[in-house]
């Protein structure tokens, strides 16, 4: 948010920035999502939902299990969410007390830690690398919780910043520690859709007690509507329910008929796909050729999580250099991982090819 700022200074300056820094899609919604909310402005009072959320949107995204993933999801499990940050907040509270520990990999989404923290409970961070694939092990989950004592596991998968995946023997795995170990396991697949080479496993294909979340922002390509979705296990959904009625009332309507529209954009959503796809590729071609060369494999999600350590120790000041020299603003790593984030810097490609295509230009010119 600090390098967005910067950027939006530039703006302001007139001058052009290359925005390669915020994990949002350029693109709208969907058509037919707009098209959804058009026709409803006239003919609906878009008054409070229940806090569950609309039950024609709760049986869309339970077909939408059994269409992509061949996983039986009943609706009743469903719960409409103010994004994805809402769905942390209500997992967070109904699975932890103040003062439990939760595991996090790091590399990772800083919020998860700050939430958590806000809430009064702790996150133990798993280090992960290349070694790893950027993403935990069995063992090492196994470790924390001999360690650390923790209550709880959060993977996203893919994952931000790096944009790796777990397997789905991996995730089996450790759906299977958890399991064993009495750990509750929560799934952020809120990058599900945008993967590049295999697709994604959902974790309730794993472990039917996943608490799994996901969101409209990325792949739906809604990111400022606030509407995404949790599933969880029968026994918590009237917890849940309680703590949504107390904190958000229910998300909003409006968002939520665009969100049950968007599921008729698909062929539109594909073809955002297929642009973040060359962009990835034009990339993957393009920055080693300028010293970014060495960048985590990105199996999803639309970022690159490039290791800067050869060309600087200090990627916050490198990338404030970047944007005041050239104009191209990404992210520094240290939010990602205080340990090694100053080594680190994401690039977002989900921006159109013809801006990737001039950030490739202008780093190259600014390299030599």
């Amino acid at each position: 948010m600090d390098v967005m700022r910067a950027a939006a200074a530039k703006e302001a300056a007139g001058e052009r920035v290359i925005h390669m820094e915020v994990g949002q899609p350029a693109t709208p919604a969907p058509k037919a999502a707009r098209e959804a909310l058009r026709q409803a402005l006239d003919d609906n009072s878009l008054g409070y939902t229940l806090a569950l959320g609309m039950e024609p949107l709760r049986a869309r995204i339970a077909q939408h299990y059994q269409d992509t993933y061949g996983v039986d999801v009943p609706a009743e499990r469903i719960i409409v969410t103010t994004g994805s940050s809402a769905g942390f907040i209500l997992a967070f509270l109904a699975l932890f007390d103040h003062g439990d520990t939760v595991a996090l990999p790091s590399p990772g989404y800083p919020c998860y830690r700050q939430i958590l923290r806000a809430l009064g409970q702790q996150p133990v961070m798993i280090e992960t690398g290349p070694n790893t694939r950027w993403m935990p092990t069995p063992e090492a989950v196994e470790a924390a919780h001999s360690e650390k004592g923790i209550r709880g596991l959060l993977i996203a998968s893919p994952a931000n910043p790096t944009g790796t995946m777990l397997e789905p023997e991996r995730l089996s795995e450790i759906c299977a520690t958890c399991q064993r170990l009495g750990l509750w396991f929560i799934s952020d697949e809120i990058y599900h859709g945008l993967t590049y080479e295999a697709p994604a496993a959902t974790a309730l294909a794993h472990n039917d007690d996943a608490i799994v979340i996901n969101s409209f922002s990325k792949y739906f390509s809604m990111t400022g509507w606030r509407v995404g979705w949790m599933v969880v296990p029968d026994r918590l959904v009237r917890t849940i329910e309680r703590l949504a009625q107390n904190l958000y009332i229910s998300a909003p309507a409006a968002s939520q008929i665009a969100a049950l529209g968007a599921f008729d954009g698909m062929e539109e959503l594909e073809a955002n796909k297929r642009v973040y796809a060359e962009n990835r590729e034009l990339l993957l071609a393009g920055l080693p050729k300028v010293g970014f060369d060495r960048i985590v494999p990105a199996d999803g999600a639309f970022y690159l999580y490039c290791d800067v350590s050869h060309l600087t120790d200090d990627s916050p000041s490198f990338a404030a250099r970047m944007l005041n020299d050239i104009g191209v603003a990404a992210t520094p790593g240290l939010d990602f991982d205080t340990e090694r984030g100053a080594q680190y810097l994401r690039f977002s490609y989900a921006g159109a090819t013809s801006d990737m295509e001039e950030a490739v230009k202008r780093l190259t010119n600014w390299r030599r």
